[in-house]
């Protein structure tokens, strides 16, 4: 028996933006999910915008999985994360650790297969870099719309995250923001 999926399950109790007020409450599990879509349409522009090679089912299927070792070490907010590089060494030492508690769940016959997904291989390194690129649209892409919601605790949040993302030197993320991004400061009436 497996309890590898009974902590998957467990994604949506994780919250994310646990320092800040949020007027939209998010889940580890719908952000991935975000993410796992964008990963899939930064895969989508670079083949079709940029003459790439990339299985977008590939990047959308890595992004799904980016952050389920959080259901073990809960999501520890990026100010805390990154207060000095010693935080972020043991912090990284703890989310290989719940990789490899999570892989140790995986039955023996099936571990090849999810290996990856808890241990980044090398030749998956170009659809990491997307998720890592979309893990960080999505986190502008949320404070865009809480700001626009009228929360002001995401101001600078967004400001931040927006001068990350256009720091990004991925062109499929500019011609996503471009292309997608605007939209998300629109309501629903003015989508039409």
């Amino acid at each position: 028996m497996s309890h590898l999926f009974a902590y998957f399950f467990r994604m949506r109790f994780i919250c994310r933006w646990g320092l800040m007020h949020n007027v939209y409450p998010e889940n580890i599990q719908e952000h991935s999910l975000r993410v796992a879509q964008i990963a899939h349409a930064l895969a989508v522009i670079s083949n079709q915008q940029f003459g790439g090679t990339l299985q977008p089912d590939r990047a959308s299927t890595l992004a799904l999985y980016h952050d389920v070792t959080e259901v073990l070490t809960g999501d520890l907010p990026t100010p805390v994360k990154y207060f000095n590089p010693g935080i972020r060494q043991v912090y990284g030492e703890i989310e290989k650790a719940a990789g490899q508690r999570l892989l140790g769940m995986v039955p023996s016959s099936l571990r090849a297969v999810y290996q990856p997904l808890f241990e980044p291989a090398e030749a998956d390194r170009p659809y990491w870099e997307l998720v890592h690129a979309a893990d960080k649209l999505c986190a502008w892409i949320k404070c865009v719309e809480e700001v626009t919601a009228g929360n002001r605790e995401f101001t600078e949040a967004e400001k931040a995250l927006g001068e990350s993302v256009a720091g990004l030197d991925v062109p499929e993320v500019r011609y996503f923001v471009e292309a997608f991004v605007p939209s998300f400061r629109l309501t629903l009436d003015e989508l039409k």
